[in-house]
């Protein structure tokens, strides 16, 4: 009993992990380039719907976030920010700053641009992007990740692909012609999604370091929200099928997973309802059923709820796309 409870968890652990990869298809990426010598401090503010990432091509610097202990990083490590939590780079964790904004007035998705501070310290050279993605398609899990993920340079280099496209995107004489704003777009992604490979499989390893897998119950209703969508799901229902009461299994998931169970499960309706009318050619009568609802127009006023335009806009939109 106790194996096959053990290979029923690593089963759902396995499963709920594989939900972290659904949202990072970007829709758009600013990078830049950074060449700085202390002293110095840049401020970023928080970016809604956008993961920030840093890849020290040189030198080092600091991270720091607002009641978060400082980090420094050297050459070759990457920091990922899933969320796009305010942070702060600098030469010093003390240091203060200037807004980013006041640097790089202008980020537009699909532009690039640099920053040039000299001082009489220690030069570094970093390569800086933020990746726009669909913030409506993120899961539960993914928002549940912590403020900053880091890659020391010994990881990265243990995965050639996730370095070489690093060094390639950072370099100063990078190839640009037809398509270049599309090719940068998916280097960008798939660097996104290498270097998220390695931190699933630590966090495979050591399920504490996201708070929401040290719950049994918790995890396993992600993992039914996430695959057994479509059925009627009630909250009592889920609660008994994870063995918790459901003032228990409410609490439990709202402090874990940072939204109430039901607003978790609309959204992942909402999420493969999306899917399926912009992606397929599924007639647009049939998904609601294959998104877990049996009734029509309850789905058609849950997804303009939800995105703001009718299914039939929204699939309008996309095919014009």
């Amino acid at each position: 009993m106790d194996t096959a409870r053990t290979e029923q968890e690593r089963t759902d652990g396995d499963d709920l992990l594989s939900e972290l990869l659904q949202p990072l298809r970007l829709t758009g990426v600013f990078d830049s380039r950074w060449h700085v010598s202390a002293p110095w401090a840049i401020e970023g503010d928080a970016e809604q719907g956008c993961a920030v990432l840093h890849y020290i091509v040189e030198g080092g610097c600091w991270i720091t976030a607002e009641g978060q202990a400082p980090q420094e990083l050297h050459t070759g490590d990457l920091a990922l920010f899933p969320t796009g939590t305010a942070h702060r780079l600098s030469d010093r964790p003390e240091r203060q700053g200037v807004p980013l904004k006041a640097v790089l007035p202008e980020r537009q998705p699909g532009t690039s641009g640099a920053i040039r501070i000299a001082g009489p310290g220690p030069e570094s050279r970093l390569l800086c992007a933020g990746l726009h993605y669909d913030a409506s398609a993120a899961t539960g899990l993914y928002k549940a990740l912590p403020w900053v993920l880091v890659l020391d340079g010994s990881q990265v280099r243990r995965e050639p692909l996730l370095r070489d496209t690093l060094r390639l995107l950072a370099a100063p004489d990078r190839p640009v012609g037809p398509g270049d704003r599309l090719i940068t777009l998916r280097a960008f992604e798939m660097a996104l999604v290498l270097a998220m490979r390695p931190l699933l499989r630590e966090f495979t390893e050591n399920p504490a370091s996201l708070p929401v897998l040290r719950h049994p119950g918790i995890s396993r209703a992600m993992v039914m929200i996430a695959t057994r969508f479509a059925e009627p799901w009630t909250i009592e229902a889920l609660a008994k099928e994870v063995g918790m009461s459901r003032s228990a299994f409410t609490a439990a998931f709202r402090e874990l997973v940072g939204e109430a169970p039901a607003r978790h499960l609309t959204g992942r309706r909402m999420q493969e309802a999306a899917r399926l009318l912009g992606e397929t050619s599924l007639p647009q009568s049939a998904v609601p059923r294959r998104v877990g609802y049996q009734s029509a127009v309850g789905f058609h006023l849950a997804f303009r709820k939800w995105f703001g335009v009718t299914p039939g806009e929204y699939r309008t939109s996309t095919a014009a796309a």
